[in-house]
Protein backbone atom coordinates (compact mmCIF):
# COMPACT_ATOMS: atom_id res chain seq x y z
CA UNK A 1 0.00 0.00 0.00
CA UNK A 2 1.60 3.40 -1.22
CA UNK A 3 0.87 6.35 0.53
CA UNK A 4 0.71 9.05 -1.89
CA UNK A 5 -0.10 12.96 -0.81
CA UNK A 6 1.28 12.56 2.97
CA UNK A 7 2.52 15.79 4.88
CA UNK A 8 5.71 16.96 3.36
CA UNK A 9 7.33 17.26 6.52
CA UNK A 10 7.64 13.83 6.83
CA UNK A 11 11.68 12.97 6.80
CA UNK A 12 13.65 10.24 8.06
CA UNK A 13 16.86 12.41 8.25
CA UNK A 14 17.86 15.63 9.26
CA UNK A 15 18.73 17.87 12.46
CA UNK A 16 14.97 17.65 12.99
CA UNK A 17 14.75 15.87 16.63
CA UNK A 18 13.22 12.61 16.71
CA UNK A 19 10.12 11.74 19.49
CA UNK A 20 11.45 7.69 19.58
CA UNK A 21 15.22 7.88 18.82
CA UNK A 22 17.79 9.80 20.64
CA UNK A 23 19.80 12.99 19.45
CA UNK A 24 22.07 12.41 17.11
CA UNK A 25 24.84 14.80 16.41
CA UNK A 26 25.05 16.44 13.60
CA UNK A 27 28.27 15.21 11.55
CA UNK A 28 29.88 16.31 8.43
CA UNK A 29 29.53 12.19 6.66
CA UNK A 30 25.50 12.89 7.50
CA UNK A 31 25.00 16.38 6.33
CA UNK A 32 26.93 15.21 2.84
CA UNK A 33 25.47 11.59 2.64
CA UNK A 34 21.37 12.22 3.77
CA UNK A 35 19.07 14.57 2.21
CA UNK A 36 15.70 15.21 3.26
CA UNK A 37 13.39 12.66 2.32
CA UNK A 38 10.05 14.02 0.51
CA UNK A 39 7.03 11.59 -0.85
CA UNK A 40 6.64 10.52 -4.29
CA UNK A 41 5.58 13.84 -6.74
CA UNK A 42 6.94 16.35 -4.81
CA UNK A 43 9.22 18.01 -6.81
CA UNK A 44 12.00 20.31 -5.47
CA UNK A 45 15.64 20.70 -5.76
CA UNK A 46 16.78 18.58 -2.72
CA UNK A 47 14.63 15.73 -3.44
CA UNK A 48 16.51 12.18 -3.68
CA UNK A 49 18.41 11.17 -6.15
CA UNK A 50 19.63 7.52 -7.20
CA UNK A 51 23.22 8.70 -6.73
CA UNK A 52 22.94 9.35 -3.17
CA UNK A 53 22.48 6.05 -2.89
CA UNK A 54 26.18 4.54 -3.37
CA UNK A 55 27.57 7.22 -1.03
CA UNK A 56 25.08 5.41 1.43
CA UNK A 57 26.59 2.48 0.70
CA UNK A 58 29.88 2.98 0.78
CA UNK A 59 29.88 4.21 4.38
CA UNK A 60 31.63 1.63 7.06
CA UNK A 61 28.84 -0.73 8.39
CA UNK A 62 28.73 -0.80 12.04
CA UNK A 63 29.21 -3.00 15.28
CA UNK A 64 27.78 -6.12 15.44
CA UNK A 65 25.61 -5.19 17.88
CA UNK A 66 23.55 -2.47 16.69
CA UNK A 67 25.25 0.30 17.96
CA UNK A 68 25.93 3.75 16.15
CA UNK A 69 29.86 4.26 15.40
CA UNK A 70 31.54 6.82 17.36
CA UNK A 71 31.55 9.11 14.34
CA UNK A 72 27.57 9.46 14.83
CA UNK A 73 26.90 8.00 11.00
CA UNK A 74 23.41 6.36 10.63
CA UNK A 75 23.89 2.24 9.36
CA UNK A 76 24.24 0.98 6.21
CA UNK A 77 21.12 1.16 4.18
CA UNK A 78 20.88 -2.41 1.80
CA UNK A 79 19.45 -2.47 -1.44
CA UNK A 80 17.42 -4.72 -0.63
CA UNK A 81 15.30 -2.53 1.81
CA UNK A 82 14.89 0.51 0.07
CA UNK A 83 10.98 -0.26 -1.48
CA UNK A 84 10.49 -0.51 2.47
CA UNK A 85 12.03 2.93 3.03
CA UNK A 86 9.77 4.74 0.68
CA UNK A 87 6.87 3.53 2.76
CA UNK A 88 7.94 4.55 6.58
CA UNK A 89 6.90 7.65 8.32
CA UNK A 90 7.56 9.28 11.07
CA UNK A 91 6.74 8.91 14.28
CA UNK A 92 5.92 12.80 13.93
CA UNK A 93 3.89 12.49 11.09
CA UNK A 94 2.06 9.78 12.49
CA UNK A 95 0.88 11.87 15.70
CA UNK A 96 0.16 14.97 13.33
CA UNK A 97 -1.59 12.47 11.38
CA UNK A 98 -3.98 11.83 14.80
CA UNK A 99 -4.27 14.96 15.58
CA UNK A 100 -5.19 16.34 11.98
CA UNK A 101 -7.80 13.47 12.08
CA UNK A 102 -8.77 14.47 15.49
CA UNK A 103 -8.86 17.91 14.67
CA UNK A 104 -10.91 17.54 11.32
CA UNK A 105 -13.63 15.11 13.19
CA UNK A 106 -14.33 17.71 16.10
CA UNK A 107 -14.34 20.40 13.12
CA UNK A 108 -16.94 18.28 11.34
CA UNK A 109 -18.71 17.23 14.35
CA UNK A 110 -18.62 21.03 15.63
CA UNK A 111 -20.22 22.35 12.12
CA UNK A 112 -22.82 19.25 12.11
CA UNK A 113 -23.70 20.41 15.52
CA UNK A 114 -23.82 24.28 14.33
CA UNK A 115 -25.95 23.10 11.54
CA UNK A 116 -28.20 21.27 13.53
CA UNK A 117 -29.15 24.16 15.77
CA UNK A 118 -29.36 26.29 12.67
CA UNK A 119 -31.63 23.98 11.21
CA UNK A 120 -33.81 23.48 14.06
CA UNK A 121 -34.03 27.32 14.76
CA UNK A 122 -34.68 27.95 10.85
CA UNK A 123 -37.28 25.36 10.64
CA UNK A 124 -39.14 27.32 14.31
CA UNK A 125 -38.50 30.71 12.47
CA UNK A 126 -40.35 29.49 9.50
CA UNK A 127 -42.72 27.50 11.03
CA UNK A 128 -43.13 31.28 13.33
CA UNK A 129 -42.87 33.08 10.02
CA UNK A 130 -46.20 30.85 8.48
CA UNK A 131 -48.65 30.89 11.37
CA UNK A 132 -47.69 34.87 11.15
CA UNK A 133 -48.82 34.88 7.69
CA UNK A 134 -51.57 32.36 7.37
CA UNK A 135 -52.81 34.54 10.45
CA UNK A 136 -52.92 37.40 8.60
CA UNK A 137 -54.29 36.39 5.45
CA UNK A 138 -57.32 35.08 7.99
CA UNK A 139 -57.36 38.93 9.55
CA UNK A 140 -57.45 40.32 6.09
CA UNK A 141 -59.54 38.30 5.07
CA UNK A 142 -62.15 39.03 8.29
CA UNK A 143 -61.55 42.43 7.21
CA UNK A 144 -62.43 41.76 4.00
CA UNK A 145 -65.71 40.09 5.14
CA UNK A 146 -66.43 42.68 7.53
CA UNK A 147 -65.86 45.44 4.71
CA UNK A 148 -68.23 43.25 2.16
CA UNK A 149 -71.15 43.19 4.83
CA UNK A 150 -71.14 47.22 5.56
CA UNK A 151 -71.47 47.75 1.80
CA UNK A 152 -74.14 44.83 1.14
CA UNK A 153 -75.75 46.44 4.02
CA UNK A 154 -75.84 50.18 2.69
CA UNK A 155 -76.99 47.97 -0.92
CA UNK A 156 -79.34 46.56 0.92
CA UNK A 157 -80.65 49.90 2.46
CA UNK A 158 -80.52 51.73 -0.91
CA UNK A 159 -82.00 48.71 -2.76
CA UNK A 160 -85.56 49.32 -0.10
CA UNK A 161 -85.37 53.03 -0.65
CA UNK A 162 -85.08 52.59 -4.25
CA UNK A 163 -88.25 50.02 -4.68
CA UNK A 164 -90.00 51.99 -2.34
CA UNK A 165 -89.44 54.74 -4.63
CA UNK A 166 -90.54 53.25 -7.89
CA UNK A 167 -93.89 51.87 -6.39
CA UNK A 168 -94.49 55.38 -5.35
CA UNK A 169 -93.61 56.84 -8.88
CA UNK A 170 -95.58 54.09 -10.45
CA UNK A 171 -98.46 55.87 -8.29
CA UNK A 172 -98.21 59.32 -9.38
CA UNK A 173 -97.93 57.89 -13.00
CA UNK A 174 -101.40 56.38 -13.12
CA UNK A 175 -102.46 59.22 -11.70
CA UNK A 176 -101.47 61.44 -14.45
CA UNK A 177 -102.62 58.84 -16.73
CA UNK A 178 -106.44 59.11 -15.29
CA UNK A 179 -105.98 62.66 -14.36
CA UNK A 180 -105.18 62.89 -18.80
CA UNK A 181 -108.33 60.21 -19.41
CA UNK A 182 -110.77 62.41 -17.26
CA UNK A 183 -109.70 65.95 -19.43
CA UNK A 184 -111.20 63.78 -22.44
CA UNK A 185 -114.89 64.64 -21.59
CA UNK A 186 -114.54 67.91 -20.96
CA UNK A 187 -112.26 68.51 -23.84
CA UNK A 188 -115.08 66.53 -26.11
CA UNK A 189 -117.65 68.83 -24.96
CA UNK A 190 -116.01 72.05 -25.74
CA UNK A 191 -115.30 71.14 -29.09
CA UNK A 192 -118.96 70.18 -29.81
CA UNK A 193 -119.67 73.76 -27.85
CA UNK A 194 -117.34 75.17 -30.65
CA UNK A 195 -119.24 72.67 -33.31
CA UNK A 196 -122.14 73.53 -32.57
CA UNK A 197 -121.60 77.46 -32.70
CA UNK A 198 -120.63 77.26 -35.73
CA UNK A 199 -123.97 76.61 -36.82
CA UNK A 200 -124.93 80.06 -36.18
CA UNK A 201 -126.03 82.29 -39.16
CA UNK A 202 -124.76 85.15 -40.71
CA UNK A 203 -122.83 88.33 -38.65
CA UNK A 204 -123.60 86.25 -35.13
CA UNK A 205 -120.26 83.70 -36.50
CA UNK A 206 -118.29 85.94 -35.19
CA UNK A 207 -115.18 85.08 -33.30
CA UNK A 208 -116.94 86.47 -29.52
CA UNK A 209 -115.61 86.16 -26.09
CA UNK A 210 -117.82 82.68 -25.42
CA UNK A 211 -115.74 81.29 -29.14
CA UNK A 212 -112.77 82.37 -27.03
CA UNK A 213 -112.92 81.31 -23.30
CA UNK A 214 -114.10 77.75 -25.61
CA UNK A 215 -110.85 77.92 -27.74
CA UNK A 216 -108.96 78.93 -24.79
CA UNK A 217 -110.58 75.97 -22.47
CA UNK A 218 -110.25 73.60 -25.50
CA UNK A 219 -105.98 75.24 -25.49
CA UNK A 220 -105.91 74.44 -21.77
CA UNK A 221 -107.34 70.84 -21.65
CA UNK A 222 -104.88 69.96 -24.25
CA UNK A 223 -102.09 71.94 -22.33
CA UNK A 224 -103.11 70.16 -19.60
CA UNK A 225 -103.17 67.10 -20.96
CA UNK A 226 -99.89 67.60 -22.97
CA UNK A 227 -98.32 68.78 -19.59
CA UNK A 228 -99.96 65.92 -17.66
CA UNK A 229 -98.97 63.62 -20.41
CA UNK A 230 -95.02 64.81 -21.03
CA UNK A 231 -94.34 64.32 -17.07
CA UNK A 232 -95.87 60.82 -17.34
CA UNK A 233 -93.47 60.04 -20.16
CA UNK A 234 -90.93 61.81 -17.78
CA UNK A 235 -91.88 59.35 -15.05
CA UNK A 236 -91.89 56.60 -17.39
CA UNK A 237 -88.30 57.74 -18.34
CA UNK A 238 -86.94 57.70 -14.65
CA UNK A 239 -88.59 54.57 -13.56
CA UNK A 240 -86.29 53.32 -16.91
CA UNK A 241 -83.38 55.16 -14.86
CA UNK A 242 -84.33 54.05 -11.46
CA UNK A 243 -84.63 50.26 -12.87
CA UNK A 244 -81.17 50.81 -14.59
CA UNK A 245 -79.85 51.83 -11.14
CA UNK A 246 -82.14 49.01 -9.06
CA UNK A 247 -80.17 46.97 -11.47
CA UNK A 248 -76.59 48.18 -10.78
CA UNK A 249 -77.64 47.66 -7.03
CA UNK A 250 -79.16 44.19 -7.36
CA UNK A 251 -75.89 42.81 -9.64
CA UNK A 252 -73.22 44.84 -7.33
CA UNK A 253 -75.43 43.33 -3.97
CA UNK A 254 -75.24 39.56 -6.04
CA UNK A 255 -71.45 40.01 -6.66
CA UNK A 256 -71.04 41.18 -3.25
CA UNK A 257 -73.41 38.20 -1.26
CA UNK A 258 -71.14 36.20 -4.02
CA UNK A 259 -67.65 37.48 -2.76
CA UNK A 260 -68.67 37.18 0.46
CA UNK A 261 -69.71 33.14 0.57
CA UNK A 262 -66.33 32.54 -1.66
CA UNK A 263 -64.08 34.94 1.27
CA UNK A 264 -66.10 33.43 4.25
CA UNK A 265 -65.02 29.98 3.01
CA UNK A 266 -61.86 30.66 2.31
CA UNK A 267 -61.55 32.21 6.00
CA UNK A 268 -63.04 29.15 7.65
CA UNK A 269 -60.38 26.91 5.81
CA UNK A 270 -57.57 25.29 7.84
CA UNK A 271 -54.53 23.12 7.68
CA UNK A 272 -56.79 20.33 8.44
CA UNK A 273 -59.22 21.27 5.90
CA UNK A 274 -60.44 18.08 3.20
CA UNK A 275 -60.91 21.05 0.06
CA UNK A 276 -57.31 22.06 0.18
CA UNK A 277 -55.06 21.23 -2.79
CA UNK A 278 -52.38 22.90 -4.67
CA UNK A 279 -52.55 24.71 -7.60
CA UNK A 280 -49.19 25.22 -9.20
CA UNK A 281 -48.79 28.79 -10.53
CA UNK A 282 -51.87 30.51 -9.12
CA UNK A 283 -49.80 32.98 -7.55
CA UNK A 284 -48.57 34.00 -10.55
CA UNK A 285 -51.87 34.67 -12.33
CA UNK A 286 -53.13 37.88 -11.60
CA UNK A 287 -56.75 38.25 -12.95
CA UNK A 288 -58.16 41.25 -10.71
CA UNK A 289 -59.98 43.98 -12.53
CA UNK A 290 -59.63 46.58 -9.25
CA UNK A 291 -58.11 47.83 -6.01
CA UNK A 292 -59.56 48.50 -2.82
CA UNK A 293 -60.25 51.90 -3.22
CA UNK A 294 -61.63 51.11 -6.97
CA UNK A 295 -63.74 48.30 -5.35
CA UNK A 296 -65.22 50.66 -2.75
CA UNK A 297 -65.65 53.51 -5.53
CA UNK A 298 -67.64 51.28 -7.72
CA UNK A 299 -70.45 50.47 -4.79
CA UNK A 300 -70.22 54.01 -3.54
CA UNK A 301 -71.35 55.08 -7.02
CA UNK A 302 -74.10 53.16 -7.64
CA UNK A 303 -75.36 54.16 -4.38
CA UNK A 304 -75.02 57.61 -5.62
CA UNK A 305 -76.46 56.93 -8.50
CA UNK A 306 -79.27 55.63 -7.20
CA UNK A 307 -79.74 58.23 -4.60
CA UNK A 308 -79.56 60.46 -7.72
CA UNK A 309 -82.32 59.05 -9.21
CA UNK A 310 -84.47 58.64 -6.17
CA UNK A 311 -83.69 62.41 -5.66
CA UNK A 312 -84.43 62.87 -9.40
CA UNK A 313 -88.01 60.92 -8.97
CA UNK A 314 -88.89 62.44 -5.63
CA UNK A 315 -88.69 66.18 -7.66
CA UNK A 316 -90.64 64.61 -10.59
CA UNK A 317 -93.14 63.33 -8.16
CA UNK A 318 -93.58 66.56 -6.52
CA UNK A 319 -93.82 68.27 -9.72
CA UNK A 320 -96.46 65.72 -11.12
CA UNK A 321 -98.17 66.68 -7.74
CA UNK A 322 -98.08 70.39 -8.41
CA UNK A 323 -99.13 70.02 -11.74
CA UNK A 324 -102.03 68.17 -11.19
CA UNK A 325 -103.38 70.73 -8.61
CA UNK A 326 -102.27 73.88 -10.82
CA UNK A 327 -103.84 72.25 -13.57
CA UNK A 328 -107.10 71.21 -11.61
CA UNK A 329 -107.00 74.80 -10.76
CA UNK A 330 -106.63 76.21 -13.97
CA UNK A 331 -109.38 73.83 -15.44
CA UNK A 332 -111.87 74.99 -13.01
CA UNK A 333 -111.50 78.71 -13.35
CA UNK A 334 -111.37 78.28 -17.12
CA UNK A 335 -114.38 76.43 -16.70
CA UNK A 336 -116.30 79.12 -14.75
CA UNK A 337 -115.49 82.11 -17.50
CA UNK A 338 -116.38 80.39 -20.26
CA UNK A 339 -119.90 79.57 -17.86
CA UNK A 340 -119.77 83.29 -17.26
CA UNK A 341 -118.85 84.22 -21.24
CA UNK A 342 -121.68 82.05 -22.16
CA UNK A 343 -123.98 84.02 -19.98
CA UNK A 344 -122.87 87.30 -21.21
CA UNK A 345 -123.12 86.49 -24.46
CA UNK A 346 -126.87 85.84 -24.26
CA UNK A 347 -127.65 88.79 -22.72
CA UNK A 348 -125.65 90.96 -25.30
CA UNK A 349 -126.81 88.87 -28.43
CA UNK A 350 -130.48 89.82 -27.00
CA UNK A 351 -129.50 93.36 -26.84
CA UNK A 352 -127.86 93.25 -29.99
CA UNK A 353 -131.43 92.58 -31.80
CA UNK A 354 -131.66 96.91 -31.62
CA UNK A 355 -128.46 97.75 -32.03
CA UNK A 356 -128.03 96.63 -35.70
CA UNK A 357 -127.20 99.69 -37.27
CA UNK A 358 -124.54 100.95 -34.96
CA UNK A 359 -123.15 97.32 -35.31
CA UNK A 360 -122.73 97.91 -39.01
CA UNK A 361 -120.36 100.65 -38.71
CA UNK A 362 -118.27 98.36 -36.12
CA UNK A 363 -118.14 95.64 -38.61
CA UNK A 364 -116.95 98.13 -41.19
CA UNK A 365 -114.43 99.15 -39.22
CA UNK A 366 -113.79 95.70 -38.05
CA UNK A 367 -113.38 94.87 -41.61
CA UNK A 368 -110.54 97.39 -42.68
CA UNK A 369 -108.62 96.11 -39.37
CA UNK A 370 -109.09 92.54 -40.74
CA UNK A 371 -107.24 93.87 -44.03
CA UNK A 372 -104.51 95.40 -42.58
CA UNK A 373 -103.93 92.67 -39.76
CA UNK A 374 -103.92 89.83 -43.51
CA UNK A 375 -101.56 92.49 -45.23
CA UNK A 376 -98.88 92.41 -42.21
CA UNK A 377 -98.96 89.07 -41.37
CA UNK A 378 -98.20 87.86 -45.08
CA UNK A 379 -95.28 90.41 -44.98
CA UNK A 380 -94.45 89.21 -42.06
CA UNK A 381 -94.24 85.56 -43.37
CA UNK A 382 -92.31 86.75 -46.84
CA UNK A 383 -89.61 88.81 -44.67
CA UNK A 384 -89.16 85.38 -42.42
CA UNK A 385 -88.79 83.33 -46.14
CA UNK A 386 -85.03 84.72 -46.39
CA UNK A 387 -83.59 84.55 -42.76
CA UNK A 388 -85.04 80.15 -42.95
CA UNK A 389 -83.23 80.42 -46.58
CA UNK A 390 -80.00 81.21 -44.97
CA UNK A 391 -80.35 79.14 -41.49
CA UNK A 392 -81.07 76.22 -44.07
CA UNK A 393 -78.76 77.10 -46.64
CA UNK A 394 -75.66 77.09 -43.65
CA UNK A 395 -77.07 74.17 -42.54
CA UNK A 396 -76.80 72.08 -45.93
CA UNK A 397 -73.29 74.16 -46.42
CA UNK A 398 -71.87 72.58 -43.10
CA UNK A 399 -72.75 69.18 -44.28
CA UNK A 400 -70.27 69.62 -46.81
CA UNK A 401 -67.32 69.47 -43.89
CA UNK A 402 -65.00 66.69 -44.40
CA UNK A 403 -64.46 63.58 -41.82
CA UNK A 404 -63.76 64.88 -38.19
CA UNK A 405 -64.89 68.15 -38.70
CA UNK A 406 -68.49 67.22 -39.29
CA UNK A 407 -69.12 68.17 -35.96
CA UNK A 408 -72.47 68.70 -33.64
CA UNK A 409 -71.09 72.32 -32.60
CA UNK A 410 -72.69 75.24 -30.63
CA UNK A 411 -72.98 76.89 -34.74
CA UNK A 412 -74.74 73.23 -35.45
CA UNK A 413 -77.31 73.87 -32.32
CA UNK A 414 -78.04 77.13 -33.41
CA UNK A 415 -78.43 76.41 -36.75
CA UNK A 416 -80.99 73.60 -35.86
CA UNK A 417 -82.81 75.66 -33.48
CA UNK A 418 -83.01 78.74 -35.54
CA UNK A 419 -84.55 76.62 -38.46
CA UNK A 420 -87.16 75.31 -35.91
CA UNK A 421 -87.65 78.57 -34.57
CA UNK A 422 -88.13 80.48 -37.78
CA UNK A 423 -90.58 77.70 -39.32
CA UNK A 424 -92.78 77.75 -35.78
CA UNK A 425 -93.04 81.43 -36.63
CA UNK A 426 -93.72 81.10 -40.11
CA UNK A 427 -96.58 78.47 -38.83
CA UNK A 428 -97.84 80.09 -36.62
CA UNK A 429 -98.11 83.85 -38.48
CA UNK A 430 -99.87 81.20 -41.07
CA UNK A 431 -102.53 80.03 -38.35
CA UNK A 432 -103.06 83.53 -37.41
CA UNK A 433 -103.58 84.71 -41.29
CA UNK A 434 -106.16 82.20 -41.81
CA UNK A 435 -107.83 82.94 -38.25
CA UNK A 436 -108.08 86.59 -39.98
CA UNK A 437 -108.99 85.59 -43.42
CA UNK A 438 -112.04 83.57 -41.42
CA UNK A 439 -113.08 86.74 -39.21
CA UNK A 440 -112.71 88.81 -42.40
CA UNK A 441 -114.95 86.55 -44.56
CA UNK A 442 -117.29 86.60 -41.85
CA UNK A 443 -117.50 90.26 -41.30
CA UNK A 444 -118.14 90.03 -45.38
CA UNK A 445 -120.35 88.28 -44.55
CA UNK A 446 -122.72 90.23 -42.03
CA UNK A 447 -122.27 93.19 -44.29
CA UNK A 448 -124.40 91.80 -46.58
CA UNK A 449 -127.05 90.16 -44.65
CA UNK A 450 -127.38 92.66 -41.69
CA UNK A 451 -130.73 93.13 -42.33
CA UNK A 452 -131.32 89.74 -41.81
CA UNK A 453 -129.61 88.88 -38.52
CA UNK A 454 -132.31 89.35 -36.07
CA UNK A 455 -133.50 86.21 -36.94
CA UNK A 456 -129.79 85.10 -36.66
CA UNK A 457 -129.40 86.28 -33.58
CA UNK A 458 -132.18 84.00 -32.65
CA UNK A 459 -130.31 81.14 -33.87
CA UNK A 460 -127.80 82.19 -31.74
CA UNK A 461 -129.34 82.28 -28.41
CA UNK A 462 -130.99 79.05 -29.26
CA UNK A 463 -127.22 77.45 -29.93
CA UNK A 464 -125.99 79.23 -26.51
CA UNK A 465 -128.39 77.93 -24.49
CA UNK A 466 -128.27 74.72 -25.60
CA UNK A 467 -124.38 74.60 -24.92
CA UNK A 468 -125.25 76.06 -21.49
CA UNK A 469 -127.11 72.60 -21.04
CA UNK A 470 -124.22 70.40 -22.20
CA UNK A 471 -121.69 72.04 -19.44
CA UNK A 472 -123.51 71.90 -16.65
CA UNK A 473 -121.54 67.82 -16.04
CA UNK A 474 -117.79 68.94 -15.59
CA UNK A 475 -115.62 66.31 -13.57
CA UNK A 476 -114.91 66.78 -9.75
CA UNK A 477 -111.76 68.46 -8.49
CA UNK A 478 -110.70 64.87 -6.79
CA UNK A 479 -111.00 63.45 -10.47
CA UNK A 480 -109.35 65.91 -12.18
CA UNK A 481 -105.97 65.15 -9.61
CA UNK A 482 -106.16 61.77 -10.70
CA UNK A 483 -107.86 60.04 -7.34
Amino acid sequence: MEFLGTTQLASYCGPKKSCLLPDIAPTTTTKDTYQAYYLPGYRHLSAWRPGLFHKVVSVPPNDDNGQFNPSGRPPTVLPALRPSLHARYSTRDWHHANMVQLKGSEVSRYCAGRMNVDSVRLMQDKDQLTYQMQEDSRRNLIERISNIDYWRSELMYELECLLKENQALETTKKRLECAVNELQGPLKVALECLYHREKRKGIDLVHDDVEKNLIKETDVFKECQEILTKLAQKIDQQLGINRDAQHALEQDLSDKNSAHVIDEKCFNLRNTSDSINFYYGVEKADNTVSVPATWAKFSEDNIRYSQHARANSVKQREDAEAALESTSEEIWNQFISTNLAFNKQIAEVADAKNKLQAQLARVLQEIFQTEDTIMLLERSIKAKEYPLKVAQTRLEGRTKRPNIELCRDAPQFQLVTEVYTIDETIQALKQRLQEARDTLHMLMVNKSNLEHDIAVKANSLYIDKKCIDMRKVFPSTPRLIGY
